[in-house]
């Protein structure tokens, strides 16, 4: 991959980490500012699973954090764009729809297949 390409990916997945964790700071400082309480049950627990599907996006969010820092480093090692199944190039048009992924299409396709048996 070309050193521009890969300048490209760093800043991309620099910003979205950024934006990212600033969501997080505001989610949880809004969650330890709120102590609702609602004299009807069904209002509470309808807040409550509203809360709780809050925070199950925000796990998923936690671990594209981590993924966006696994892939930090392989630029950081060189080994970023590269598929671990194959060893071949990742396409840089599937990089810019799935900057983290560790797979090129063709091995990710044989993957989703063989999970569907």
């Amino acid at each position: 991959m070309k050193k521009k390409e890969l300048e490209y990916f760093r800043n991309l997945l620099i910003s979205w980490r950024e934006n990212l964790l600033k969501q997080a700071d505001g989610t949880v400082a809004a969650l330890k500012d709120r102590e609702v309480h609602f004299s009807d049950p069904m209002d509470q627990a309808s807040y409550e699973e509203a809360q709780n599907f809050l925070l199950r996006i925000k796990d998923r969010e936690s671990r594209l954090i981590k993924k966006i820092d696994a892939a930090l480093l392989r630029i950081k090692d060189g080994s970023y764009g590269i598929c671990e199944m194959c060893e071949e190039e990742i396409s840089v048009a599937r990089l810019k729809a799935r900057p983290v992924t560790t797979f090129c299409i063709t091995c990710k396709t044989k993957m989703e297949a063989a999970e569907k048996l």
